[in-house]
């Protein structure tokens, strides 16, 4: 009896397990694929068929109720799933481009997205950017929320004079503008060294709100400089851009001056720290507000590749829910008189 060959029957079973998870996942994405094009089916036949038979909106619940008799185990025929699957058909009339594009999500991010944006285009840079990613259903409402479209490759930059042109746009779009740190739960007030701190605690939400590719190298990086020494905020590296990223966080609103010191710790990093198949490092300015043609001259000369952003550690407020929301002096006024009533109270 020959001896079994243990490092050869490692690497078939490692290969054997490797081909059963691709099998298990490509028939996961089938059913998934299955199940979206089913539903948009069921929410263009109602469409048609409220339309030529002059059926009103009732006829969700009567069918939810069939439907639900004939196919007890099947979670997904109650009147509002039917109410999304008519909106599924309403927004998307090309079979092909449901085959193509929206398909290639699960049911509950289609949901959401139809829900929460209304631009076609909108819509359809959530869904590849989702499939993309591998967004989960929770993670894609947030960057909805965020208003990640409008705001992904906004930032002020010399990249296009800077870098090679592939370099150039993959680079613009990875930056946003504003970045939202929200999540610190600090003031308006807070100093640099203080959001630098809390941003490095609550490292795992700064990384999803820079966006993926983004790998942490440190705070505070070193770099000694004919016997000078110097420290930069926040260093990362890019998976993608296959460059070190250098960070400057600035508590003010953007001065030019940001600009030549970024351009020095750039040179730093390239000269010390950058291995011969990086990329050229780049610098992102981070400030409390930045005026886009004082950034844009302060950027034209630079050597380094620059982007200038904005971050916001409160959230802003919709225009629309401003003129519901108390003023101060309400606020102070109503409780002060909730102060006395207590007072009355207890006594």
């Amino acid at each position: 009896m020959t001896t079994l060959d243990t490092t050869a029957y490692n690497h078939f079973l490692h290969d054997l397990k490797a081909r059963i998870r691709t099998a298990r996942t490509r028939a996961a994405l089938a059913v998934t694929h299955e199940l979206v094009l089913l539903y948009w089916q069921i929410g263009r036949d109602i469409l048609e068929r409220q339309e030529r038979e002059g059926w009103g909106a009732k006829v969700t619940e009567r069918l939810a109720r069939d439907l639900r008799a004939e196919f007890p185990d099947m979670k997904g025929f109650s009147p509002r799933n039917l109410l999304f699957m008519r909106a599924f058909a309403e927004a998307y009339t090309d079979e092909e481009k449901v085959k193509q594009l929206v398909s290639q999500l699960p049911w509950g991010h289609i949901v959401r997205l139809i829900q929460k944006v209304k631009l076609p285009e909108e819509r359809e840079w959530y869904i590849h950017k989702a499939f993309e990613h591998g967004w989960s259903r929770d993670i894609l409402v947030m960057q909805i929320e965020s208003r990640l479209f409008h705001r992904q490759g906004k930032a002020v930059s010399n990249f296009a004079a800077t870098l090679t042109p592939s370099q150039s746009d993959l680079a613009h779009q990875t930056l946003k503008d504003p970045y939202l740190f929200d999540f610190l739960g600090l003031g308006n007030e807070a100093q640099e060294r203080e959001v630098e701190r809390e941003l490095v605690k609550h490292i795992t939400s700064f990384l999803l709100e820079l966006g993926t590719g983004f790998s942490f190298v440190g705070r505070q990086v070193h770099l000694e400089v004919e016997g000078e020494d110097f420290f930069i905020d926040l260093l990362f590296y890019h998976l993608k851009l296959r460059c070190y990223v250098v960070i400057e966080l600035k508590a003010t609103s953007f001065k030019p001056e940001y600009a030549g010191k970024l351009n020095f710790y750039l040179s730093a990093v390239d000269a010390t720290m950058r291995h011969e198949s990086d990329n050229p490092s780049i610098g992102l300015i981070l400030c409390k507000d930045r005026k886009g043609l004082i950034a844009e001259y302060a950027l034209k000369d630079i050597l380094k590749p620059v982007g200038v952003s904005e971050y916001q550690l409160v959230a802003a407020i919709p225009e629309n829910l401003k003129g519901s929301l108390p003023t101060i002096e309400e606020l102070e006024a109503e409780f002060s008189d909730s102060s006395e009533e207590d007072n009355t109270v207890k006594e």
